[in-house]
């Protein structure tokens, strides 16, 4: 009999499928005590197992290319953590075995990022998933992992680390299922970057039997089971009627009576560009600059490193926009060298350009690569800052750009409700402003991104977002400047036609996004956007946002 479960969508299209359970997660090694002589060679099994998961990790990477390449790279100096590595010889020298020894101390940092703040909290899978590894190269069993198949299935898990998602094969893994995770997850992000259909934040979703026969929604977020004849050949027809239609998508972004919306697309380095081309990106509207700078925790990137990946970037769009975004560390994107190791509460601490102006020696060396990296190219660069507050960090960035003779517009990006509230006096300073979703809607909702439990209030759909993204568009047309969303919420067709009534000027999304949003946005006026956006403000909820939007655009 067909039943209908709902989570949340975050990667577009259609999946029917079986159902495949991601493997068992290793059980805890025994407690058992060893002779003090064992240690050293304890010790050294541990070392080794560490450094060949690590290599494992960078392999995988290596091979994802990309977005995927710098997270997996961020997981493995993750195992290779020196004060966790510290803690784990220590254990073992009174008694432990390596892979009990590694058991543990992981335990105890899980315990430290666990009671960190709901930000670094949403680190514990990632943590947890490096430790699974290490665990089960040391005991010699499988690693966990993705199922063998040889046939097509949809995938269900709890939650699903970067490891696993980067490397899925979708010809073998029509979408995925998990019951933790968030729309601005790790795993989100990385479904969308693949193309696969993807669902998370689906209670019980660990329950679906192996075998049984699922089709996965990754728009709406509904999974049926058992799906009847009628149901598989509506949502079948509806997915070729989509394939169809995005085919035969071209051209700039804009509504159906010509209001212009460049689509533009989220990067994460020169790896991420040849996708974004495919797509028809009119530009960047965010390169995430950090992932270059997690390549070394210890250092930053000299002035040399930063011009050739810059420059890759900025070569792949001539006559385009690019707008790249400043070195946003902290949080859950710490450095040795620039962020404090003993912040109570990283996502409320020093990270972004607070980080930044701390260290301007960062900062300068940054800006001065980016103006090198654009020297005689016909690319329209602009830079932001990420973490803006108030006018005074605009003023400090803005500032700092001058300082470093740095052509290019100067912008804020909106993470922090402050700078939507005030948006008019920042924009004294810079010349445009970029809504960063995933982080406004944190901030505003105190509710990490990375939980599934508070999924609900991650939803961009929520009124009070809306709000803020509409004061925002607001206070940039006053000013007669502009205002862009780069965050996630952009990739939601139906949503971005809703930014669009609310007056944003600009759309970037993960390149895989792009056809959806630029069919949906040409089949509706301005005028539909802006009363669909006026619907959606009226409403309590996201769903009740949803769903008054979805009925001004279909005319009901």
């Amino acid at each position: 009999m067909e039943t209908t479960l709902r989570g949340v969508g975050v990667s577009h299209g259609v999946a029917i499928g079986e159902v495949r359970h991601m493997g068992t997660a290793v059980l805890e090694p025994p407690a058992k005590q060893i002779p003090a002589e064992e240690a050293e060679r304890e010790q050294g099994r541990a070392r080794q197992a560490v450094e060949a998961v690590a290599a494992d990790l960078v392999a995988r990477g290596n091979l994802a290319g990309g977005e995927a390449q710098h997270v997996l790279e961020a997981q493995a100096m993750m195992a290779q953590d020196p004060e966790l590595m510290a803690d784990v010889d220590r254990r073992i020298a009174v008694g432990s075995t390596a892979e009990r020894g590694v058991y543990d101390a992981f335990a105890s940092y899980r315990a430290l990022l666990a009671g960190a703040g709901e930000y670094l909290a949403g680190r514990v899978a990632d943590l947890d998933d490096v430790r699974n590894r290490i665990v089960a190269r040391l005991l010699g069993v499988p690693m966990p992992g993705v199922p063998d198949s040889d046939e097509p299935y949809v995938l269900i898990a709890r939650d699903l680390a970067p490891a696993d998602t980067a490397l899925l094969d979708p010809t073998l893994v029509l979408g995925f299922v998990t019951e933790e995770g968030g729309p601005t997850s790790h795993s989100a992000i990385l479904a969308r970057a693949l193309g696969v259909p993807a669902v998370v934040a689906l209670p019980g979703a660990g329950e679906l039997a192996e075998g049984t026969v699922i089709a996965v929604d990754g728009s709406t977020g509904e999974i049926f089971v058992e799906p009847s004849a009628e149901k598989r050949a509506e949502m079948e027809s509806a997915a070729a009627a989509r394939k169809a239609a995005l085919s035969t998508s071209t051209g700039p972004g804009a509504t159906s009576d010509g209001h212009k919306v460049p689509l533009l697309a989220n990067i994460g380095g020169p790896g991420d560009v040849p996708a974004a081309v495919e797509a028809g990106a009119e530009g960047v509207g965010l390169f995430r600059t950090e992932f270059l700078f997690l390549d070394d925790s210890k250092q930053a990137p000299s002035l040399e490193k930063q011009i050739v990946a810059y420059r890759a970037v900025l070569e792949a769009f001539p006559e385009g926009r690019v707008v790249v975004r400043v070195l946003d560390a902290g949080a859950d994107k710490p450095l040795d060298f620039l962020t404090p190791a003993d912040e109570p509460n990283p996502a409320l601490g020093v990270r972004g350009l607070r980080s930044l102006l701390d260290h301007p020696d960062v900062l300068r060396t940054q800006l001065t690569a980016l103006s090198k990296a654009a020297e005689g190219l016909p690319v329209y660069l602009e830079v932001m800052a990420p973490m803006v507050a108030d006018r005074a960090d605009a003023k400090a960035f803005a500032d700092a750009c001058r300082e470093a003779g740095l052509n290019a517009k100067f912008g804020a990006m909106v993470e922090i409700p402050s700078a939507a509230l005030r948006a008019r006096s920042v924009l004294q300073e810079v010349e445009f402003l970029s809504l960063g979703t995933n982080d406004l809607a944190q901030y505003t909702f105190a509710a990490d991104r990375q939980v599934g439990a508070v999924s609900r209030l991650q939803d961009p759909w929520q009124p009070a977002l809306l709000d803020l993204v509409a004061m925002s568009a607001d206070a940039a047309r006053a000013e007669g400047k502009s205002c862009g969303v780069c965050g996630e919420a952009a990739a939601d067709p139906l949503l971005a036609c809703v930014l669009t009534g609310l007056g944003v000027t600009s759309l970037s999304m993960g390149a895989a996004s792009i056809p959806y949003v630029r069919t949906t946005l040409a089949k509706y006026t301005l005028a539909q956007c802006e009363r669909a956006a006026s619907a959606a403000r009226a409403a309590d909820s996201a769903e009740e946002a949803r769903v008054a939007a979805q009925a001004v655009l279909s005319g009901e």
